[in-house]
């Protein structure tokens, strides 16, 4: 905790690249708060943080040998057989656009990791997700849409003196916010974005790349990554790091305790009805998928009925 007797901006940059927990600048809230908010800070530095609910905690994940086998015999004979079609897929990438024809990026499955796929957009199309996400995702609603709001008075600062505040003064966006409110609407915005991104008749996709993301051509770089042990056959579909932080702040964490799959029960699903599928059904079914592994219930042909599943819903219209 750091006072000051006004505010100074390198002061304030400073004490936040040390990691100070507050900053505070006369005049001081009441001789109690500064008392409690001590003594909560003294009990939250005591504590371990984890990313998985209480009840998962001690939830202990281990990849099946003969999952693994099949993963690396299924993986290591496609890419061989299917090394022709990656060069002529690559080659029209090629020819319709510029820059690489595979894709990187990092996704979260049970750990970070390189994913690959065949690009199927512009290149440098990444700079335009963000507002695309405000404008066309499709988990978004109208109630969803939520920013933080400067303009909002502290309810804690509203009943202390003129010029007192609860906590220390940020100062964004030529706005003054206390650090209190500022993060408890922080958490609210949080709560309230959908934890996943699906743009509707994205613009970023090439002509070739509709038709490998509609015949899941695009995922086949993704062997690669099976055969690394970065991810499986079959399991949850890993996240973008931006969609990963959300999800390990609520109860849907479970999904983390399943491998990264190609394919899976969602992806199935999804194509399976169209491509039309809300938040929570998704969410829903990953947890779904990750049971079997929670309490070591994996069942190998469980797993061959979703690859079977898989073929007949390759062949759909929406892309996904």
């Amino acid at each position: 905790m750091l006072i000051s007797q006004d505010f100074k901006d390198e002061l304030y940059k400073a004490a936040f690249n040390k990691h100070i927990d507050d900053f505070y600048v006369n005049p001081l809230p009441p001789a109690e708060d500064l008392v409690s908010r001590i003594e909560f800070l003294c009990n939250f530095r005591n504590k371990t943080i984890h990313p998985f609910p209480e009840e998962l905690r001690d939830k202990k994940y281990k990849l099946p040998f003969s999952k693994r086998l099949f993963d690396v015999v299924v993986a290591g004979t496609a890419l061989i057989l299917l090394s022709p079609l990656l060069l002529i897929i690559m080659l029209a990438i090629r020819l319709e656009s510029e820059g690489k024809v595979y894709y990187t990026s990092k996704r979260v499955g049970r750990k970070p990791f390189d994913f690959y796929k065949l690009r199927s957009m512009r290149t440098g199309s990444d700079k335009d997700l963000a507002k695309l996400a405000k404008e066309k995702n499709q988990y978004n609603t109208i109630a969803k849409q939520a920013e933080i709001d400067f303009s909002l008075p502290c309810p804690r600062c509203s009943v202390l003196p003129q010029g007192q505040h609860c906590s220390p003064v940020l100062h964004i966006k030529n706005y003054s916010i206390c650090d209190y409110w500022y993060n408890v609407q922080k958490k609210e915005v949080a709560k309230s974005k959908s934890a996943f991104i699906k743009i509707v008749d994205d613009p970023r996709i090439t002509k070739v790349g509709k038709i490998i993301r509609n015949t899941s051509i695009d995922e086949l770089p993704q062997l690669i990554n099976v055969i690394k042990g970065d991810m499986s056959i079959v399991g949850n579909r890993p996240l973008p790091v931006y969609e990963a932080e959300i999800l390990t702040r609520d109860d849907m964490s479970k999904r983390f305790l399943a491998p990264a799959g190609i394919t899976g029960l969602w992806q199935v699903e999804l194509r399976g009805r169209g491509g039309d599928m809300s938040e929570d059904e998704r969410k829903r079914l990953d947890n779904e998928y990750a049971d079997h592994f929670v309490g070591n219930n994996y069942s190998f042909w469980y797993d061959l009925k979703l690859i079977l599943r898989t073929v007949p819903a390759l062949f759909q219209k929406d892309t996904v």
